[in-house]
């Protein structure tokens, strides 16, 4: 697999922790030492001590400061490098045998010749390094099928991480040692190997960076990056774009989802997964703290959801990770109190964050009032009144896309059904984006085909959680348009044949949201955050069939007194504005649609065509063509 290279064998390096008890793992060690030739190797057990000697480690090289036990018990702080701040989608590739199988939403390599490049780049690359093996489970260790991975990395930074964010370490090495449980390989590098006598930096990394999927093999390389996006390969890459080929080949699907609880005033429960693309609400709705009396929000997970058909034929939703991983900007006592006191509760991670003289983290939004001074997320003196001392005073303290990750356990509003490791029975899916004009408040689907249309066709505005330009409209079906590990037309097919062969009985609705709608004037129409709470009754009474719906050609919409806005506050002319159809902001929009489904090509679901002749025709336009 690799090439030679004159690397002491794993067996002569200096070692820490329990070596493995499993013949394929220790295998594919060897021959990941033989590449990289690290200096030392520390076998990860998940243990409260192992997590303090890392972070004693972390400081002493600069990486991260201690936060005041006071304010961020068990907390530290990071600074990545200002190249090294978000998911690098240009650089995310799917290496599938036949590039067909990739389809036109991801980048494509021939595998044989991504591995000639990434294996030159890991020639070497971990010297100078301690490499840290971190066995973990995705979902429950008493799931029917645990899903296993080990990930290999030179960072400590990642091996405290993943700590939080999954099952990883001696208990998870134990299940997979007693059943001999095969794993999804996960490899990783910051790219930075470090000569004798070469001086380290407080965030290595390197310019060129790769994050490579082999759906095939079930394989994860990963170069040059130390973000937590990028590198907590067992996050977007594993749960997401490896389990989406997974998901697709065992009849189940892997998403894009929060998973909430939802309890009305008369203990009636309903069980919703929502998909949003990133920094678009998804953690703010998953914690909701809703302004209806008597209602109640429990959280299951705010960003990955596992979904099987169980014994009774309804659809079961699972949340495969063990923490959060929060964009921090905007979450507040008055966005998400819940967040933060998660977050209060310390033990976490904050990363690109401001960091207060006292200790403790700041980000915009946090608070009404801004720091007097702090230090920013390059490292400035940084003033609220005037900005960082030798840049520009409109610049942030904190990055767009700085992070907390946080223990999912000490979140007080965790869903005791989150332990179940069957998962929750779900209502209603969700859809979303970040739309100023088109899409309404709240739309009901009208079967589950066409949901699946509203899905592949959800579109919103770009955030700062990926590279590039922000504000820039795009479709992103199914909130999944960068985690997607196969062919997107072969994607949305899976969901209309799950559709196919379930009761559609006992399938959930199917929901389109935009909190973002915008009048005339740029102001938003909606409050959004706990009033959200209101659109989720409104689907509640859908689903238990309380309240009426208007038929139009887009879907089930509120009537005029359907939603409650009891005490909200809202003009008569907002509520119309964000909850109408516009027949003609849709007009505009079947073409664009045509567009997007134009890219998929022959694939092209024929429902989905379908769907969308159906829509034409509601609008009284020409029928679209497709190839």
């Amino acid at each position: 697999m690799f090439t030679e290279s004159e690397s002491r064998p794993r067996t002569k390096l200096p070692s820490t922790g329990q070596e493995p008890n499993h013949p394929k793992l220790l295998a594919w060690l060897d021959e990941v030492v033989e590449l990289c030739r690290p200096d030392a190797i520390h076998y990860c057990d998940g243990s409260p001590e192992e997590a303090e000697e890392l972070v004693e480690k972390l400081i002493a090289a600069g990486t991260i400061v201690r936060l005041s036990e006071e304010a961020k018990p068990g907390s530290i702080y990071a600074r990545t490098d200002p190249d090294d701040v978000a998911r690098v989608e240009d650089q995310t590739f799917i290496c599938s045998e036949d590039e067909r199988n990739a389809g036109p939403t991801n980048n494509w390599m021939d595998p044989a010749q991504m591995k000639r490049i990434m294996t030159e780049l890991y020639d070497g690359c971990m010297v100078g390094r301690t490499m840290y093996v971190m066995p973990f489970c995705m979902g429950h260790l008493d799931a029917d099928d645990p899903k296993f991975g080990v990930e290999v990395s030179d960072s400590a930074y990642v091996a405290l991480s993943m700590r939080i964010m999954t099952r990883m370490g001696a208990e998870t090495l134990a299940a997979m040692e007693a059943s001999g449980a095969d794993f999804v390989p996960c490899l990783h590098s910051v790219g930075m190997p470090l000569s004798d006598g070469q001086s380290d930096v407080a965030w290595p990394c390197n310019e060129t960076k790769y994050i490579v999927h082999f759906p095939d093999e079930r394989t994860i390389w990963s170069y040059g990056s130390g973000y937590g996006g990028n590198s907590l390969l067992g996050k977007k890459c594993y749960a997401l774009r490896i389990a989406s080929v997974m998901a697709r080949d065992e009849g189940w699907l892997a998403e894009h989802m929060l998973i909430l609880k939802l309890t009305s005033p008369e203990g009636r429960s309903f069980h919703i997964a929502a998909a949003f693309p990133s920094a678009c609400g998804k953690t703010n709705l998953a914690m909701l703290e809703p302004t209806i009396p008597g209602w109640k929000v429990e959280t299951l997970g705010d960003d990955i959801a596992w979904l099987r058909f169980g014994e009774d034929g309804r659809l079961y939703a699972t949340n495969p990770e063990t923490g959060f991983f929060g964009v921090a900007p905007g979450t507040s006592y008055a966005t998400n109190p819940n967040a933060m006191r998660a977050i209060e509760a310390g033990n976490s991670i904050f990363t690109n964050v401001g960091l207060t003289p006292e200790g403790d983290i700041w980000w915009e939004g946090m608070t009404k009032e801004k720091p007097e001074t702090l230090s920013d997320w390059k490292g400035r003196t940084w003033h609220g009144a005037t900005g960082p001392e030798g840049g520009r005073p409109e610049e942030k303290a904190a990055h767009p896309n700085s992070r907390f990750c946080t223990p999912i356990e000490q979140c007080p509003i965790l869903a005791d059904e989150y332990h179940d490791p069957q998962g929750v029975p779900l209502d209603a899916i969700i859809f979303g984006g970040r739309r100023e004009n088109t899409v309404p408040l709240v739309t009901q689907s009208r079967d589950w085909r066409h949901g699946v249309f509203m899905g592949a066709t959800c579109s919103s505005e770009s955030t700062a959680a990926a590279k590039g330009a922000v504000g820039v409209l795009r479709r992103d079906p199914m909130a999944m348009l960068p985690f997607i590990g196969y062919h997107v037309a072969d994607y949305v097919q899976h969901w209309i044949d799950l559709g196919k062969e379930a009761d559609a009985d006992k399938l959930p609705k199917i929901f389109y949201v935009n909190w973002f709608r915008r009048d005339e004037d740029g102001r938003f129409m909606w409050p959004g955050f706990g009033e959200n709470s209101r659109v989720l009754k409104w689907i509640a009474q859908r689903i238990d069939g309380q309240v009426d719906a208007e038929e139009t050609p887009i879907g089930l919409l509120p009537t005029a007194d359907g939603l409650d806005v009891d005490s909200l506050g809202i003009s008569e002319e907002d509520l119309r504005g964000v909850v109408g159809y516009r027949e003609q902001e849709w007009r505009d929009e079947v073409p664009r649609i045509g567009r997007w489904f134009d890219s998929f090509g022959w694939r092209l679901p024929r429902e989905m065509v379908d769907e969308l002749l159906q829509l034409e025709t509601a609008l009284g336009r020409e029928p679209s063509s497709f190839r």
